[in-house]
C-alpha cells in the first residue's frame, strides 16, 4: 500500500508523549510524534478491500491518537498465528523495517491475545499494540468530566489487567506513547489485587452514576416530553447537528470521539411538541467491548429513547459499512429494536440521491448549511406520533395503582379529577396501551386516540 512517510517526527523519539499520569496530561510535549508501522491481516472469508478500508481508518485513528504511520504492511494467511498473530517470519520482517525506519511502535488493526502481544514484543524489540489501545488512548485524551474519565480508566483497566501476568518488568519503566496514557496508567505498577479492587470501585462508581441517570430519565419520561437521541458514527457529524436543532454549544471537532459525554437539550417540533435530545458517543468499527461495557451508563439514553436520529455521513467512502457498524454496537448495548430514522448528513459535500434510494424513510440534510433540516423535523414528529399515541383513560377513584401505572409507563399530559373518576390525557406505547385498554376512552365504538 505504499510508504505513509510524513515530514512530522523525522527524528526518533520514543517516549515524545511522556509518562505523565491522566491528572497531566495537559503538559504532554505534542512537538515529538510516535513512528508507527500499521498492520493488516487478510484471513480466510475476509476481502482485501474490506480490510484496507480499516486499515485507513485504523490510520485515522493513529493520526487522532498524535502519531504518525510511516509504513502499513498486511499479512495474508488462512488463520492467525497464535503464537506470533503474523507468523515469525513476517515478524521479523516487520522488525527490521522497524529498525531501518525508525519506528516506534507496531499496531496492529486486530485485537492481540496477551501471549501474541508478549511474543511480538520480543521479536520487535519494541511495543507492540491493537486497534483497541489506540480507541483506548483516544478516548483517555478526550475525557473530560469525573463520569467520562471514571469510564475510560475502567475500561483501560479492564483491557490491561490480563496483560500484566508475567510482563512486570515491561511496565516498570512506563514509555509514554500510544497504549499507556490515561486515568489508568501509573496504576501498572502496583499489586493486581490493588487494581482490582480499583476496577470493583470504579463499577460502584459508576452504578451509581447510572442509577442518578435513570432517575433523570424517568422524571422526562413522566413529563410531556418524549425523548430521542443522536447516535450514527464517529464524526459524523452529530454535534453539529445538535447544535443546529437546539442553539447548542456542544464541542464540534473535525477528529474522531471529540463526544464522550451525553449531552440533552431541549428543543420544539413544528407541531409545538417539546421533546429532549441528547447527543452521544461516536460509535467506530470494532469498537472496544471494554468500551461498550464502561459506557453503558452513558449509553442507557440511547437505549430508553422513544427514537434514534442515526446520523450518517454521506460524503465517507462507505457510509453502509458504517451503518452496520453503528446497528451492530446498538444491538450490543439492547438498543437494536429502538425505532430509527436514518439522517444522512454533509449534503453539501456529497449528492445523497442514491443512497436515499437504497434506504427509504431516509433524510438528507446538511447540519453545516442548514438544508433538510425542517424535512428532518417534520419526520421525526411524524414518527414520534407514530411510536406513542395519545389517549384519554378514565381512572376510578380507588384505583390508585392504575393511576401509578400511567404515570410510570406512560408520559402524563394532563390531569384532571371530575365527579365521577381521574381523567387522564397520557401517551402510551402499544403494550401499555393494551394493559390498561379497560379504561382508555372510547368513541363510538373505538378507542379514543387523540
Amino acid at each position: 500500500m505504499g510508504n505513509k512517510a510524513t515530514e512530522a517526527g523525522s527524528e526518533s523519539h520514543r517516549g515524545g508523549f511522556g509518562d505523565l499520569g491522566g491528572e497531566e496530561r495537559g503538559l504532554i510535549d505534542r512537538s515529538f510524534r510516535e513512528r508507527i508501522i500499521a498492520v493488516g491481516f487478510v484471513g480466510e472469508g475476509k476481502k482485501e478491500d474490506s480490510v484496507s478500508v480499516e486499515l485507513d481508518e485504523l490510520c485515522r485513528l493513529i493520526d487522532t491518537a498524535g502519531a504518525d504511520v510511516v509504513e502499513i504492511v498486511t499479512q495474508k494467511r488462512p488463520f492467525p498465528d497464535p503464537a506470533t498473530y503474523i507468523g515469525k517470519g513476517k515478524a521479523r520482517e516487520i522488525f527490521d523495517m522497524a529498525e531501518s525506519m525508525d519506528v516506534d511502535t507496531v499496531v496492529f488493526n486486530d485485537e492481540l491475545t496477551p501471549g501474541q502481544q508478549f511474543n511480538l514484543e520480543k521479536i520487535f524489540h519494541r511495543s507492540a499494540i491493537d486497534r483497541t489501545a489506540v480507541i483506548l488512548d483516544i478516548f483517555a485524551q478526550n475525557a473530560s468530566t469525573p463520569e467520562g474519565k471514571a469510564q475510560v480508566e475502567l475500561a483501560q483497566l479492564q483491557y490491561r489487567l490480563p496483560r500484566l501476568k508475567g510482563q512486570g518488568g515491561n511496565y516498570s519503566q512506563q514509555a509514554g506513547g500510544i497504549g499507556t496514557r490515561g486515568p489508568g496508567e501509573t496504576k501498572l505498577e502496583v499489586d493486581r489485587r490493588r487494581l482490582v479492587r480499583r476496577v470493583h470501585k470504579l463499577q460502584r462508581q459508576l452504578r451509581e452514576v447510572g442509577a442518578h441517570r435513570k432517575n433523570q430519565s424517568k422524571r422526562r419520561r413522566n413529563s410531556q416530553n418524549q425523548s430521542i437521541a443522536i447516535v450514527g458514527y464517529t464524526n459524523a457529524g452529530k454535534s453539529t447537528l445538535l447544535n443546529l436543532l437546539a442553539d447548542s454549544d456542544a464541542v464540534v471537532a473535525d477528529r474522531l470521539f471529540a463526544t464522550l459525554d451525553p449531552l440533552t437539550r431541549r428543543i420544539q417540533l413544528p407541531g409545538g411538541e417539546l421533546i429532549f435530545i441528547t447527543d452521544t458517543v461516536g460509535f467506530v468499527q470494532k469498537l472496544p467491548h471494554q468500551l461498550v461495557e464502561a459506557f453503558k451508563t452513558t449509553l442507557d439514553v440511547v437505549i430508553e429513547a422513544d427514537l434514534l436520529l442515526h446520523v450518517v455521513d454521506c460524503s465517507h467512502a462507505s457510509p453502509d459499512t458504517q451503518i452496520k457498524a453503528v446497528r451492530s454496537v446498538l444491538k450490543e448495548i439492547g438498543a437494536g429494536e429502538v425505532q430509527e430514522i436514518l439522517v444522512f448528513n454533509k449534503s453539501d459535500k456529497f449528492d445523497p440521491s442514491e443512497l436515499l434510494m437504497l434506504h427509504p424513510d431516509s433524510v438528507a440534510i446538511s447540519s453545516y448549511t442548514g438544508a433538510g433540516v425542517d424535512k428532518l423535523l417534520s419526520a421525526v414528529s411524524d414518527q414520534l406520533r407514530a411510536v406513542w399515541d395519545v389517549v384519554e383513560l378514565e381512572i376510578p377513584f380507588d384505583r390508585g395503582e392504575i393511576l401509578a401505572q400511567v404515570h410510570r409507563e406512560g408520559q402524563v399530559i394532563e390531569e384532571r379529577v371530575t365527579e365521577e373518576n381521574i381523567v387522564v390525557q397520557a401517551r402510551l406505547d402499544s403494550l401499555s396501551r393494551s394493559r390498561l385498554a379497560p379504561f382508555l376512552v372510547e368513541e363510538e365504538g373505538e378507542m379514543n386516540v387523540i
